[in-house]
């Protein structure tokens, strides 16, 4: 069976914020820390922008916070296929009279250019595990997929959510396990490129720096 529930949560095409925000002082260093370059984690800095602008950011993994909802979801299993997270990714650039306030701050504190050169990101994320009474554990498939332009995302997300939405994972773990001689031995990337053509997806595509 396939045990997954598609949402109706959708990406916002919107890239940019443009409210400001109320404070008059330039942030600090301490506000850009721990910068995520590659992905999705925003900054306290970054966080007060989403706030301001009406898109809150939500808790990821201890104290990363990311503009993120619910892609696929799954009820409770403990054994078979069981879905490890399914989630739809958003980065945020600047516009308007937002991008004035940071202009205006980044000649005190540079630190600031890091969120002014970012292009705006959307991202899928999808990761599927196995577990056994016999000890069995390893990914069925653990697909991520990033990109700067929306409409080529977008496109993606609906022809993944019809292949996904098809799929018997307890049958394709059970097929893969079978196959494990052809891929437990390779690394990341080759695993990676050879599930996705046992699906016949697309190759992976994720962690592009996000500055301009």
């Amino acid at each position: 069976m396939n045990y997954l529930d598609l949402t109706d949560h959708q990406f916002n095409q919107e890239g940019y914020w443009n409210r400001p925000l109320d404070s008059l002082n330039p942030p600090m260093a301490h506000d850009l820390a721990l910068f995520d370059q590659n992905g999705y984690d925003l900054t306290d800095l970054e966080q007060r922008y989403a706030e301001i602008n009406l898109t809150p950011a939500k808790p990821h993994r201890e104290h990363r916070r990311a503009v993120k909802a619910p892609w696929f979801t799954q009820p409770d299993r403990v054994e078979g296929a069981v879905l490890n997270h399914s989630l739809l990714f958003e980065r945020k650039g600047y516009a308007g009279a937002a991008l004035e306030q940071l202009e205006r701050w980044a000649q005190i504190n540079p630190l600031v250019y890091k969120i002014i050169r970012m292009r705006p990101k959307w991202g899928l994320d999808f990761s599927m595990d196995y577990a056994d009474r016999a000890g069995n554990v390893f990914e069925v498939l653990h697909w991520e997929y990033d990109g700067f332009d929306f409409d080529e995302v977008a496109e993606r997300k609906r022809q993944l959510e019809v292949k996904f939405a098809a799929i018997d994972w307890d049958d394709a773990a059970a097929s893969i396990l079978k196959r494990k001689d052809q891929w437990h031995h390779l690394d990341f990337f080759a695993q990676s490129d050879w599930k996705c053509d046992y699906f016949g997806i697309v190759k992976e595509r994720f962690k592009m720096v996000i500055w301009d």
